[in-house]
């Protein structure tokens, strides 16, 4: 909806300058630095729209590059994120987990008995 009222725009913007260059059709004289020229004012208008045209179309189409680059940059660093991400959180298989588990239990199960030991020896009367 905004690109078809930015036409709208243009289209009236273009028919009010056509219709002020016919208006002035006198001959106008122009200094072009070095030599001085007459030119018919409808020309002369109609010519520095069009540089200007040019000019605003060329910023536009410069900001339109810079701003795809830009995204295609963004792009590619959130995939490369995403990846690192990825191979970052591995699963962890449950071998390792049941091997882990197993070790535990083992140590849990020699504290044990280090403390039954330890009471033992302290008590000699055989009642814990």
């Amino acid at each position: 909806m905004k690109m078809q009222w930015a036409l709208i725009a243009g289209l009236v913007f273009a028919l009010l300058t056509g219709i002020f260059a016919v208006i002035n059709v006198d001959s106008v004289q122009v200094n072009l630095l070095f030599n001085t020229v007459r030119v018919p004012l409808i020309l002369l208008i109609l010519g520095c729209t069009l540089i200007g045209g040019i000019i605003v179309g060329s910023y536009g189409i410069y900001r339109q590059y810079r701003l795809q680059r830009e995204n295609k940059r963004l792009h590619l660093r959130v995939a490369e994120l995403e990846a690192s991400a990825a191979s970052a959180t591995t699963p962890v298989s449950y071998d390792n987990m049941d091997s882990t588990r197993s070790t535990e239990l083992e140590h849990d199960h020699q504290l044990h008995n280090d403390s039954i030991q330890t009471q033992q020896k302290g008590n000699n009367t055989g009642t814990l």
